[in-house]
């Protein structure tokens, strides 16, 4: 008996171990393209259709920006799912000739089971007056994780289910993966849209930083680059790196100083329900008004400023730009690590020149993750227009109670008027 479990365990080893390679992706640069630079060496031609199709993607960027914030949310849901796709996919190539039973089924199954749970989450939070005026979304939003977590269950069921034996291990390495990868996709763009609610300053300077770090790195390292950086990207180099980490920290310090002047980008974005529509309009924070700083001795010296006119939002746009620059590049290595294991050179083949979507966006779901834990330990306070919301989908005695209270807190404290007292 003891040999046949040594056998079988054999067995599982030789079936998990012999993991055929992905398939290189394919050349998917237009054709016009490769006709107007089929007389340049490979690097300039990988420059130019870099830069062609950077400039491209930047101008769709800017234009969803102008459709609006409602527009942004469904940009991040769909790069989100194309992320998941290209990471599931690789998983899939691997290991389709074992012909493992319900793989790709349960984990776009897990994607719709997270997605739900995430976003009713968000809906429950911001969409509370709009819950309330109807009757079939208040029972899915009362009982909302009970549902999401029903619906994960039976997943999780159909996956046992689904066990073969011989690929016990195998199974459970892609269902591994499958978490793994909602993890970095889903748990992250929902993070980047709260990080939007907070107002679109605070979605784009980051996005913007990663993007502009990835740009200045290149170019640097293009030029100047000679000293190899880590060895899971022999293409980078310390002169990129440190070329990127100035020219972003200057890019993100200036463009927040444009950003914080229109109410546009500062203020919070908000569900107006009498409207049916997202609303940015308030009275910008102290964040996003000019401020008097005295500029220190050394710097004066140099300088010849006493005083400068800022915003203090510029000084968290340093730590921003920093965390993009210095930290930001160790998500794309961390991709690098991953397409090596594998033996590819990127997720896909979407973009031209770039790779995958997945290529272009590994820094910026580490990224969100800092500005969100950035915001609730150092930005955040006490939001009386969220707390509001809340207050009014209570029930009238339990408003009722909520008002005693908080009189009674009052009157103790001096805080209401003797004329109010009545």
């Amino acid at each position: 008996e003891v040999d046949l479990e040594v056998r079988l365990v054999e067995l599982d080893l030789r079936s998990d171990s012999d993991v055929p390679d992905v398939p290189p992706p394919t050349d998917s640069t237009p054709e016009i393209l490769k006709r107007a630079l089929s007389g340049l060496s490979a690097r300039w031609k990988n420059w130019w259709i870099r830069g062609i199709l950077s400039l491209a993607m930047i101008s769709v960027f800017f234009l969803i920006i102008y459709l609006g914030s409602f527009m942004l949310m469904l940009l991040v849901l769909s790069i989100q799912v194309k992320c998941y796709h290209e990471i599931i996919t690789i998983g899939y190539r691997v290991y389709h000739s074992y012909d493992l039973p319900w793989f790709r089924s349960l984990s776009w199954y897990f994607l719709l089971c997270v997605n739900y749970f995430f976003y009713g989450e968000t809906i429950a939070d911001y969409f509370a007056m709009f819950v309330q005026r109807r009757e079939q979304l208040q029972f899915l939003i009362r009982y909302h994780r009970f549902i999401s977590f029903a619906l994960y269950l039976t997943g999780f069921c159909m996956f046992v289910l689904s066990l073969v034996k011989k690929h016990y291990r195998l199974q459970f390495y892609m269902f591994a993966w499958t978490h793994v990868t909602l993890l970095i996709t889903v748990t992250q763009s929902h993070l980047v849209i709260q990080n939007l609610f907070e107002g679109m300053i605070w979605f784009l300077v980051p996005i913007s930083s990663v993007i502009c770090n990835d740009i200045t790195a290149y170019i640097f390292g293009f030029f100047f680059g000679r000293t190899p950086l880590i060895k899971l990207s022999p293409k980078k180099t310390w002169e990129g790196f440190i070329g990127g980490f100035f020219s972003t920290v200057v890019f993100g310090f200036i463009f927040s100083y444009f950003l914080a002047q229109h109410q546009y980008f500062v203020c919070p974005v908000e569900y107006n329900s009498e409207t049916n529509r997202f609303v940015t309009e308030c009275e910008p924070s102290e964040l996003f008004q000019m401020q008097k700083y005295s500029v220190p001795p050394l710097v004066q010296a140099v300088v010849g400023w006493e005083v400068v006119n800022m915003y203090p939002f510029q000084m968290h746009s340093i730590a921003l730009s920093t965390f993009a620059s210095l930290i930001g590049p160790f998500g794309g290595f961390f991709a690098s690590g991953f397409k090596r294991a594998f033996k590819i050179k990127d997720f896909a083949d979407t973009i031209p020149g770039h790779g995958g979507i997945m290529d272009r966006f590994d820094c910026q779901y580490l990224m969100a993750t800092f500005v969100h834990v950035y915001i609730t330990s150092f930005i955040r306070g006490p939001n009386p227009s969220k707390l509001l919301k809340q207050l009014l989908i209570l029930q009238p005695e339990q408003q009722l109670s909520v008002y005693k209270t908080l009189k009674s807190h009052l009157l103790e404290k001096g805080i209401l008027q003797p004329s109010m007292r009545g």
